[in-house]
């Protein structure tokens, strides 16, 4: 049999808008020759829907969607994923599931049956799982249909979390293949580790195996594609593109070709925060972006992501100089604005600041100057940011990396103010080596951007470093704690100086109520600040 992948951006609670596009990619494929066409998880709906299931309308209107593409289907068979009720008496009022239409026939429903809650899953909060598998008879033959986490492995899990194995039980029932429906959030190393996976299934239960995953950014998540066609013999025949749309009929027999070129991860981290930022854009309605400019590297890669993501015409740069900023950092974000073709603007806050600081004056007579007074010019630059933002319509870019976001070396209201963080999750080691890939041929980035010591810029002569743990340290012990879940005395008997370690955890614990209100960022690490990382606030616990 031909099998087609549609391998689709869907937008959560676009009934209509996603099955445009499924309806679409399903008259193509089928007018191709598929005799099967496949979408991915939840593709009616869109992924994840979270509690816009308890909308009184949402599921029914689903339901709905879901009749109306049955009506459409012709010769070939449509997979599709959606909501569907629990009508049973007891569990969870929803069931994550996906139907099999096919011409003149009853959809054939089959519900998933591993339901993730680590990291950024809480599917059992809303879906009650299968429990038991049945094969499905598609124009004949007897297939496996699965959903996304049914075909993950123990190996490949934070740990064994489930009793139940979809794949070994459709197998026993003596299955042609296995079709996977499929929403799988990217992270830095995850399309290898998803490509190792399937292969291993293939080649252990001797099927081929049909993987269909989503593309696309909705929230902080980001769908990378990189959909399988896998044979029995456990051989990738076929992958569909990365970070991008793509209709594709697969026949193993007549492949002839090879596989694209495997990718570097620094092109997928590009290509996941670019896809990422334009999405949320796209998907929130808007049309341009601001950002600060302040000559360092971190707003640097931001507008070059921004530029990539909606064009260089829809960017504003905007540097915001005191006495304290250094010319060469002006410079710099003059070039990067010239460079990348944005708009730029100069706005200086030395006034404003020295304003401000005349109104406080005799509140704070007899105290030293200390971070209160860093802090102002941090909340000047956001309040001028958040004016343009508001006056133009545009959503603001947060600049923070995530080493920053981790140990609080940012300011609250300040350079925190924004609509989406869109490097937050990326350490700063990464945001330098991410900006020599975006120089490979060629420097878009100024090099005295990248090699010149960090600073904020703040007081006189300073560097993040006066503060701060070198980067490359600071980043591996951060690695350690806050995505191993490592203690300090784990990290210590690693060979780390021990008060380095405990002043970097205290400064974690110490800054989650700043990331409980810090604008929401991208993921594409394992494990990403935010709804992937859930702290309290209030807390005596010493790691």
């Amino acid at each position: 049999m031909k099998i087609g992948f549609a391998q689709l951006n869907t937008t959560v609670g676009d009934f209509a808008g996603n099955c445009e596009r499924i309806l679409s990619a399903y008259k193509k494929l089928a007018s191709e020759g598929a005799d099967i066409i496949l979408t991915p998880e939840l593709s009616i709906t869109g992924y994840p829907p979270q509690d816009l299931l308890f909308k009184s309308q949402f599921v029914p209107r689903n339901l709905e969607a879901l009749a109306e593409l049955q009506k459409a289907v012709t010769r070939a068979a449509l997979v599709v994923g959606f909501v569907d009720l629990n009508t049973s008496s007891h569990g969870k009022p929803f069931r994550n599931a996906a139907a099999v239409l096919q011409p003149g026939i009853q959809p054939a429903i089959v519900h998933k049956t591993l339901l993730p809650t680590y990291d950024v899953f809480d599917e059992a909060r809303y879906f009650e799982p299968a429990v038991h598998h049945s094969p499905v008879e598609i124009r004949g033959e007897s297939f496996g249909v699965t959903i996304c986490e049914d075909i993950w492995t123990g190996e490949y899990l934070p740990r064994p979390l489930y009793a139940n194995d979809p794949v070994r039980e459709l197998t026993a029932a003596g299955v042609a293949a296995i079709l996977n429906l499929s929403a799988s959030p990217f992270a830095l190393g995850k399309p290898r580790q998803r490509t190792a996976m399937i292969e291993e299934l293939a080649r252990k239960y001797e099927i081929p195996f049909y993987y269909c995953n989503a593309v696309g950014g909705n929230d902080q998540l980001v769908f990378d594609g990189n959909s399988l066609a896998v044979s029995a013999s456990g051989k990738t025949f076929w992958r569909g593109a990365s970070f991008t749309e793509e209709l594709s009929v697969i026949d193993e027999n007549d492949l002839q070709e090879g596989l694209k070129p495997a990718r570097s991860d620094m092109a997928d981290l590009y290509d996941a925060l670019v896809l990422g930022l334009r999405d949320y854009m796209g998907k929130c309605g808007f049309k341009s972006c601001v950002l600060g400019l302040s000559g360092g590297i971190d707003s640097a890669l931001t507008a070059v992501l921004a530029a990539e993501a909606v064009g260089r015409s829809n960017v504003l740069g905007v540097a915001m100089p005191t006495q304290y900023s250094s010319q060469h950092s002006v410079g710099d974000a003059e070039l990067l604005a010239r460079n990348l073709g944005i708009r730029y603007l100069k706005i200086p806050i030395q006034e404003s600041f020295q304003a401000f600081l005349g109104q406080m004056n005799p509140v704070f007579e007899g105290l030293k100057e200390d971070t209160t007074e860093e802090n102002m010019q941090a909340r000047l630059r956001g309040l001028t940011l958040m004016s343009l933002s508001n006056k133009f319509g545009s959503l603001l870019l947060t600049t923070g990396n995530k080493s920053e976001l981790a140990v609080g070396y940012c300011t609250l209201y300040g350079d925190m103010c924004g609509g989406l963080a869109v490097i937050s999750d990326v350490p700063k080691t990464v945001v330098y080596e991410l900006s020599e890939y975006i120089n490979r041929n060629g420097d878009i980035i100024p090099r005295n951007t990248i090699v010149k010591p960090p600073s904020a810029e703040l007081r006189p002569d300073q560097k993040d470093q006066d503060t701060l743990p070198p980067y490359d340290l600071l980043d591996s012990i951060l690695s350690l704690y806050v995505e191993e879940n490592l203690s300090g005395a784990d990290i210590i008997q690693k060979g780390f100086d021990a008060d380095t370690v405990r002043w970097i955890i205290r400064r974690v614990d110490l800054n989650e109520y700043k990331r409980e209100q810090a604008a929401p960022g991208l993921k594409v690490t394992g494990r990403a600040f935010g709804m992937g990382r859930r702290m309290p606030i209030a807390q005596k616990f010493v790691a």
